[in-house]
């Protein structure tokens, strides 16, 4: 940028002031659009909703108006609880996200600094041995008394500024600053994950502990069926067919056991992971503190889920749609940005400083050096880059506008999925927990007339499959009833604040920025 160097006196320092403020009440005019959040075409209430609210009024504490915020303690399980806070204060990816926050917050400062103006300070001391066959030493050292040794003392202070004319700068700023809430949004959504991953996992160590619990005692009935048949074959009783009958079916209940224990182990390390340590190192801790509870058959305490609200409210609490929305703000902002390089920009600059070969002379009247300069830049001709960054950044926002009305829509899918989901698995622990206790009497008094002599082992067989069948779907029921609880949480957007209002706080803060 071409400088050109100035004589200050005071009249002209009153006017360069004079030109600047002028100048400067320019800088609030901003080209291009002006963000406007988009309307939310959704209905106004869920379908499920009152699926949702009548399930809920079976529960405790369906009255009391609940927070989504730490919904896992509704579950009254400390040892969930203790595995939950652990993951939140150990887990890698929710740490890996706070330091994208961190540098998207960095982001954000940078771009806001570029719209202030800037001040350096120089300072140099510089010797010099002259050559006598450079250009300076042929001509000087004919000079009677010509010294070659020289040393510049150089002191100074500069300052520039660019005069954001037409607001490209500030269109940046609020860009990276809509980025940098729509990275805290995901770092609220990698927490919302965790906490949910954590939850199912230990539920499905739960169910495997459950299950296995379900079959140990299976076999255990199977092996006293078969010590049964082996003595009625002694007296007579029972053919060796029987006996061949029984003996598979207490070899058919050992083989779910291998299952079952790769279930556990895999979700034992799977929450270690998710609480940030090597499998092995936490999980197993939790193993047999519930163990015990799940070997006496521990119903788990499905809570109420609370007022699923509108799907409008998914703008507040969502934070993969509270990311989105304010991505689409950044590339609404970066619009104006590209269209301010249509126009021309400013820049003052100016330095004050000395200048001597004499370093005793510094600071001095006869070393003081000025200079102020008004820099022009102005894209005038440049073949339609400036036209092609303006589509780009019109494209960028129209892909930003689809994408966040996609994540609202899948948003609103998620709910009504879990809740249809949610209800219905309740329903169906219902059925199942009335047909195990109907066919446990029926496999009991099926055993009972075995031993009488007044059925065959095979209805004994069969009664007892079938009540392996119905307690071990009962024990996932119960497990998938509490994991749709869980995902039914996760889907409103609970899990990580305490203020709902904290994305509408945002915005409104963000359009009181734009206004300034």
């Amino acid at each position: 940028m071409p400088l050109s160097t100035l004589r200050l006196t005071p009249l002209a320092s009153l006017r360069n002031a004079a030109l600047a403020l002028c100048v400067s009440a320019l800088t609030g005019c901003a080209v291009g659009p002006d963000y406007v959040a988009p309307g939310a075409n959704l209905p106004p209430h869920f379908e499920g909703s009152a699926l949702l609210a009548q399930r809920d009024a079976t529960h405790a504490g369906a009255d009391t108006p609940l927070s989504l915020d730490t919904w896992w303690t509704r579950f009254h399980d400390p040892v969930l609880t203790g595995i939950v806070e652990q993951a939140l204060a150990q887990n890698l990816d929710l740490q890996a996200a706070m330091a994208r926050v961190a540098q998207a917050r960095a982001q954000a400062q940078a771009a806001g600094a570029r719209r202030l103006p800037s001040l350096t300070l120089d300072g140099s001391v510089t010797r010099e041995h002259q050559s006598l066959d450079s250009p300076l030493g042929v001509v000087a050292r004919t000079v009677p008394g010509y010294n070659r040794n020289m040393t510049v003392y150089d002191v100074g202070a500069g300052a520039s500024w660019e005069l954001d004319l037409f607001g490209g700068l500030q269109r940046s700023a609020q860009a990276a600053s809509a980025l940098e809430q729509a990275a805290q949004a995901e770092r609220d959504g990698v927490r919302v994950s965790i906490v949910a991953e954590a939850a199912d996992a230990y539920f499905r160590v739960r169910a495997a502990q459950r299950r296995l619990a379900i079959a140990q005692d299976q076999i255990d009935t199977d092996t006293r069926l078969m010590e049964i048949v082996r003595l009625r074959l002694k007296d007579g009783l029972a053919t060796a067919r029987e006996l061949a009958q029984s003996e598979a079916l207490l070899a058919q209940a050992r083989t779910t056991l291998p299952p079952l224990r790769i279930e556990r182990e895999t979700q034992l390390n799977r929450l270690d992971v998710l609480m940030g340590a090597a499998p092995g190192t936490y999980a197993r801790r939790m193993n047999a503190a519930t163990q015990a509870d799940d070997t006496k058959a521990r119903a788990l305490t499905i809570p109420a889920i609370g007022d699923a609200s509108a799907p409008a409210d998914l703008l507040r609490r969502r934070p993969d749609v509270i990311a989105a929305e304010r991505r689409l703000a950044a590339s609404n902002e970066r619009i104006g940005a590209s269209l301010a390089e249509y126009y021309p920009k400013l820049s003052l600059s100016g330095a004050l400083g000395f200048d001597t070969l004499a370093g005793g002379r510094v600071p001095s009247a006869a070393t003081f050096q000025p200079l102020a300069a008004l820099g022009l830049r102005w894209r005038l001709f440049d073949f339609g880059r400036i036209d092609a960054e303006v589509a780009q950044a019109r494209g960028a926002n129209a892909q930003a506008l689809a994408e966040y009305r996609l994540a609202m829509l899948h948003a609103t899918e998620d709910v009504e999925n879990a809740i249809v989901t949610l209800v219905e698995l309740e329903q169906q622990r219902k059925d199942l927990t009335g047909a195990v206790d109907a066919q446990t009497r029926a496999r009991d008094s099926a055993q009972d007339a075995y031993t009488g002599g007044a059925v065959s082992l095979y209805e004994v067989l069969d009664a007892d499959r079938q009540l392996l069948t119905l307690r071990d779907a009962d024990a996932r029921a119960q497990t998938d009833n509490a994991r749709a609880a869980v995902a039914t949480f996760r889907a409103l957007g609970g899990g990580w604040t305490s203020d709902v209002n904290q994305a509408a706080d945002l915005r409104t803060a963000q359009a009181s920025q734009d206004r300034r």
